[in-house]
């Protein structure tokens, strides 16, 4: 299963066009998580700079999945031809996605009991996560990548949702 972002506007600049997300986790979403990978879609689709080293304008297509327990980034021209491919150890995510996924389902529960208090605690917590996510995601796409923060932030909600368990 795919997901598809196109940009009604992608002039030919440091920019994604489209984003691809690979990976059977994809198959068995919940329906928040399914909420997140929406948003993070159509935020990314609004506005993102994405920028690979040593390449040309974009736009660019990305494909994101999970191989072997490493993000992999497989960067193409917008007609679908290969440019560049980034991969990256997963492990300095783990905690963070874990703290996510356990986020996403005290959130679930907070809206099951109606418990309002708790569900904007609990969204403070999700915003702090994805902060240090996207930071963690900057500081690794390092000379590999540039990316503005809003990206990051919107990238690691795709790598929480492609890393997803149920």
């Amino acid at each position: 299963m795919s997901d598809r972002l196109r940009s009604r506007t992608a002039p030919r600049q440091a920019r994604l066009d489209r984003v691809v997300l690979e990976g059977e986790a994809l198959t068995r979403l919940s329906p928040l998580q399914e909420a997140d990978r929406a948003q993070a879609v159509a935020d990314l689709q609004a506005a993102n700079r994405f920028a690979p080293a040593g390449q040309e304008a974009g736009p660019f297509v990305l494909h994101l999945s999970i191989h072997a327990g490493r993000l992999a980034f497989d960067i193409r021209r917008s007609d679908d031809t290969p440019l560049a491919g980034v991969v990256l150890a997963l492990g300095p995510f783990r905690r963070l996605i874990k703290d996510y996924q356990l986020l996403v389902d005290s959130y679930a529960k907070a809206v099951e009991e109606g418990r309002e208090a708790r569900i904007q605690a609990i969204d403070m917590g999700r915003r702090g996560l994805h902060n240090e996510g996207a930071e963690l995601m900057v500081q690794r796409l390092d000379g590999k990548i540039a990316i503005d923060f809003d990206t990051a932030r919107r990238l690691f909600t795709l790598v929480c949702v492609l890393h997803q368990r149920i």
